[in-house]
């Protein structure tokens, strides 16, 4: 797969551009997952598969919910804390972002970071992942740019993690920068693995240079709480958070040639204290019979598909989850009400 290098033209020449590369998984992933989770007991929908370009659009609008609070609350602690990252980081940096999303937190890193060496954003929303890229790279014209379109969490990309160094330089260190509590997404043994597998990557990867340092991840942690703010959190009063989810439904019609009637269906999530996860549903109204992919599935009144889970954390919890991994918890960061945390995990 090539690396299309549209980056940095001289003035008068265009506007900068971040390079692509398209490591996304093959189109038919969504048919055999679709598939594949309507025909199991109990019903599932991968929570990748959310993020399409309406799907990534309905996300953005949820960090803006007065209720949702992990956005605003990590944004705080960067804001607060991106000097003292950015020193402990160190100069000459190469910012790997997983679900970079609109790429608004990482600015919060580079505006601090010394001489970055260079950032690479990970999402699976084609579309969106090369605007936010192409943008930050017209912010940041010295700052090689790339959008690297995959899938951070599947099994795949996992098993043979490739991502390129910046084309101009070696990296002072290489940081795996993964916001968001998206870390939540996984159940603990698959949290492990991922952890694990990061950073065989990180170690693998550098020091390639005389003063490279050991790599590590930068992670945002949703911390466990009052349940009722959980609850408000994925059920806010505009609705924005059931359109997000109800949108794999529409996601199924328009490309799987489904007939999901969305109003037949009903956002539910609620927070799960024995797991210490929330997890959101789509709830049949009636019973009915819908097509997918070819197929129809039979849904009785009640009937759920689990879309997603949000596993919440403490902060020992995480510590001894990133010690399982071979990974040291060097520093952490907190909001005065402690919502949430941001691990720096070193390889």
């Amino acid at each position: 797969m090539s690396r299309d290098a549209t980056t940095a033209p001289g003035p008068g020449h265009g506007p900068v551009r971040a390079s692509f590369l398209d490591l996304a998984p093959r189109e038919e992933g969504f048919r055999e997952a679709v598939l594949r989770g309507l025909s199991a007991k109990p019903r599932t929908l991968p929570a990748t598969f959310f993020y399409d370009a309406e799907g990534s659009r309905l996300f953005d609008l949820i960090t803006a919910q007065p209720e949702y609070y992990p956005t605003r609350t990590e944004i705080g602690i960067l804001a607060e804390s991106g000097a003292e990252m950015a020193d402990l980081l160190g100069p000459g940096c190469q910012v790997i972002e997983l679900g970079s999303g609109s790429s608004v937190k990482v600015r919060l890193l580079l505006d601090r970071l010394e001489d970055p060496a260079g950032y690479v954003g990970i999402d699976i929303s084609r579309a969106h992942l090369r605007a936010a890229c192409d943008r930050l790279a017209a912010d940041y014209p010295e700052l090689d740019v790339l959008a690297l379109c995959a899938d951070c969490l599947h099994p795949e990309f996992l098993a043979g993690i490739a991502v390129p160094p910046p084309a101009s330089r070696l990296p002072g260190r290489r940081v795996v920068f993964f916001p968001g509590s998206t870390i939540g997404n996984l159940d603990p043994v698959e949290a492990l693995a991922f952890l694990s597998l990061w950073g065989r990557w990180l170690r693998r990867a550098g020091p390639r240079a005389a003063d490279e340092r050991p790599g590590g991840l930068l992670v945002g942690v949703d911390l466990r709480k009052d349940p009722a703010r959980l609850h408000a959190a994925y059920n806010d009063a505009a609705g924005v958070t059931a359109a997000f989810n109800l949108n794999l439904l529409a996601r199924i019609n328009r490309e799987l040639g489904g007939s999901f009637d969305p109003d037949a269906f009903a956002h539910r999530a609620f927070y799960d204290p024995e797991r210490g996860r929330v997890e959101m549903h789509l709830v049949s109204r009636r019973d009915q019979i819908v097509r997918a992919a070819g197929r129809s599935f039979a849904f009785q009144a009640g009937e759920t598909i689990h879309t997603e889970n949000s596993y919440k954390y403490t902060l020992p919890g995480v510590a001894a989850l990133a010690a399982r991994a071979g990974l040291r918890t060097e520093r952490t960061w907190t909001d005065p009400d402690g919502l949430f945390a941001l691990f720096w995990l070193v390889a």
